[in-house]
């Protein structure tokens, strides 16, 4: 199913908290004095246009990163969030919204590599055209990340940072992801897994969860930001969450003291929560 475009979504509160978490980890990760590798599994096609017809259509960016980058006094590791993604726009102006592999490439140092996976043709080609000319150290491919992170593990400094955000157009891609993990984790226990996930009234994102949960995981760390009650028709995303597998020490401390900030901006009623479960080492 190649149906999926993420640009429709790009810079929604899904994204917000996505990419602010990764580059929590990407810049804990890159502390220490080592390269390491970024892998992305299912990569979109790295910068969406906020003024073109796919993010205009829903203009869901209205409601996600345009608040905060209108926000006053945000904590500043939301702040450098905010100006990571200023420096992709001129101006005051909000025109572009940088996905993954983008806020990634802006944390990496010159020996650190990029393994990006994009099936979507047409995703593919603009990947591969918004990263032209950075030689050896982004490679990409035209494959479902689910079958290329095998080639990639374990990666050669024995660091690395995996993002695993698949569409969810196909309800087993729940389960795909439980089995990916389990043999990544053979082939490469010590690695940062980040698992996306939507919060849908629908069981499989919860089974998953725990599925992921009874995997005898040394340490974890699950963040969900929900941003509004679940609409009374059971459709709808009402909002998301990173099952973040051997997570930096820090980042439990550090989104206590943002996510409510971040919950307050991004809410869209009285019921926006976030919550954080951990197992940490």
């Amino acid at each position: 199913m190649l149906s999926y475009r993420h640009a429709f979504h790009a810079g929604n509160h899904a994204d917000v908290l996505k990419h602010y978490v990764l580059r929590l980890v990407l810049e804990y990760t890159k502390q220490k004095d080592k390269p390491f590798w970024y892998i992305d599994t299912h990569a979109g096609a790295g910068m969406y246009s906020l003024t073109q017809a796919y993010a205009k259509q829903n203009a869901e960016f209205e409601q996600g990163i345009a608040k905060l980058v209108l926000a006053e006094a945000l904590p500043k590791p939301l702040a450098d969030f905010v100006a990571q993604i200023k420096q992709h726009n001129a101006g005051n102006s909000l025109n572009f919204y940088p996905g993954s592999p983008m806020v990634a490439f802006d944390c990496l140092r010159a020996d650190d590599k990029m393994r990006l996976f994009e099936l979507h043709p047409n995703d593919c080609k603009l990947l591969i055209e918004n990263f032209k000319g950075q030689g050896k150290q982004v490679k990409i491919e035209l494959l479902n990340g689910f079958n290329g992170i095998k080639a990639c593990l374990p990666p050669p400094p024995r660091r690395a940072v995996v993002l695993i955000d698949p569409p969810y157009e196909d309800k087993q891609d729940y389960q795909h992801i439980v089995t990916m993990i389990k043999e990544c984790l053979n082939r490469f226990a010590t690695g940062t897994y980040m698992i996306w996930h939507p919060l849908l009234q629908r069981p499989e994102p919860s089974a998953m969860i725990e599925d992921l949960m009874c995997l005898n995981i040394p340490s974890w760390l699950h963040v969900t930001l929900s941003v509004e009650a679940p609409s009374s028709d059971g459709f709808g995303m009402f909002g998301s969450g990173l099952f973040i597998i051997n997570p930096p020490w820090t980042l439990p401390t550090t989104l206590n003291e943002t996510l409510p900030s971040l919950t307050q901006l991004l809410a869209l009623d009285s019921h926006a929560s976030f919550q954080i479960t951990n197992k940490i080492n």
